[in-house]
């Protein structure tokens, strides 16, 4: 069963958090954080992303970027930008965007239920995407972006929601990008001891995003662990900063494909080997040109738009296989295009739903050659691919809206 506990959190005071919270780190890179954090020099950015108090001759991973990140947190914490929690408490973080919302628990998860599979990953990670985080938290002694977890739907978890969304928000705010942000404190002991007991009678909970982070979190707790060999498994090293969202609020994007060249075929040779594995249709402007059900992707090719229905008989009883984007990479981006390791093939992109299809046609205008929009996988298909203990391909899932990190800081060990 899973250990979600209340923490005692480090978080901005009220007339500081909307200019502090900030995208995820790893959505920028080196200049357009440099440009965020110089618009904004209150954005925790400039903690998560402390290059940015550097000269671009400064190696982003230098030891003292590391420092640094440390210095500005806790110089920050003491000239009061935030507080200190005087108890262990919840926390509800709702987001609205576009008129849908969906809230969350802010708590702490064990890294045992990580290691016991209580906590299911869909992704694997790659070593020398956390050893940055990895470094980050240690040298701070705390985690600052929280993990993105899901779990199944639970009435009595709904209800204390819904009861404490009621009462008045500790934060409100909407983000540059038109997000609106409401915190709430759940500091009453009943409060807090009727969460702590509803989330111990959910068998499985899963990672959303953010498996990096969450890696390497896991990783510092057991490097204190090694560090403190007489722990008892209560210190807060032993748990890792997480929101925590019912699956029936949860929206999934569309995560997009472009490919650079067509691999040595003309454009109509290409489209012949489209057509041998797929029903392909020409979609007219007054079309729907995003694909508007599993099983089917649409294609942006020599400037024109077709939908792509992938054959019944090409779906295989497979939680992985018979993924939209796992069937367009098997069919056709692998045989046809030459795409064997997406993670590692420079030939292929990909486009986040968010930037919408009108980025599919800019990237062909510019720098590919053809585009797919992608069906978004549902979130019951990541449960399945994680209850299998399989894994995901590559950028299956795109969630909006994102956390922002700064809102919820975790200290690890004073």
């Amino acid at each position: 069963m899973a250990n979600i506990k209340p923490f005692i959190s480090i978080r901005p005071n009220r007339g500081k958090a909307a200019k502090i919270a900030a995208l995820p780190y790893d959505v920028y890179n080196r200049e357009e954080a440099k440009r965020v954090v110089e618009a904004n020099p209150d954005s925790f950015l400039r903690i998560d992303r402390a290059e940015t108090n550097f000269p671009d001759s400064v190696d982003t991973y230098a030891p003292e970027v590391y420092e640094k990140a440390r210095e500005l947190l806790w110089e920050r914490v003491e000239e009061g930008d935030f507080i200190r929690e005087k108890k262990r408490c919840y926390y509800i973080y709702e987001l609205t965007m576009n008129g849908r919302v969906q809230t969350g628990i802010v708590a702490c998860a064990s890294i045992d239920d990580y290691r016991d599979n209580v906590i299911k990953k869909h992704e694997n990670t790659r070593e020398e995407k956390e050893i940055d985080r990895i470094h980050h938290v240690d040298i701070c002694s705390a985690q600052t972006g929280p993990i993105f977890l899901a779990y199944r739907a639970n009435d009595v978890i709904h209800e204390i929601v819904a009861q404490v969304k009621e009462g008045e928000a500790e934060y409100d705010f909407v983000s540059e990008d038109g997000i609106r942000h409401r915190v709430f404190v759940i500091s009453d002991d009943a409060g807090i001891a009727e969460l702590e007991k509803a989330f111990a009678g959910i068998g499985e909970i899963y990672i959303a995003d953010g498996h990096h982070r969450c890696a390497s979190a896991v990783k510092v707790g057991m490097k204190r662990r090694e560090a403190h060999q007489d722990y008892s498994g209560e210190e807060e090293f032993n748990y890792f900063l997480s929101v925590l969202f019912p699956d029936d609020e949860l929206y999934i994007m569309d995560y997009n494909r472009v490919l650079k060249d067509l691999n040595g075929y003309t454009v109509s040779d290409f489209y012949e080997e489209v057509a041998k594995r797929f029903d392909v249709e020409e979609i007219t402007d007054r079309q729907e040109k995003h694909p508007t059900e599993k099983g089917c992707f649409t294609m942006y090719l020599d400037g024109r738009w077709f939908s792509c229905q992938i054959k019944h008989k090409d779906i295989p009883d497979d939680p992985v296989k018979s993924l939209d984007v796992s069937l367009l990479q098997n069919l056709l981006l692998e045989p046809v295009l030459g795409i064997d390791d997406p993670k590692t093939n420079a030939r292929i992109d990909f486009v986040g739903g968010i930037r919408g299809l009108d980025e599919l046609v800019k990237r062909c205008n510019e720098d590919c050659a053809v585009a797919f929009a992608m069906y978004p996988t549902s979130i019951q298909e990541l449960f399945a691919v994680a209850d299998a203990g399989l894994l995901m391909p590559p950028k299956s899932t795109w969630f909006e809206p994102k956390l922002r990190s700064g809102l919820f800081i975790h200290e690890i060990e004073g």
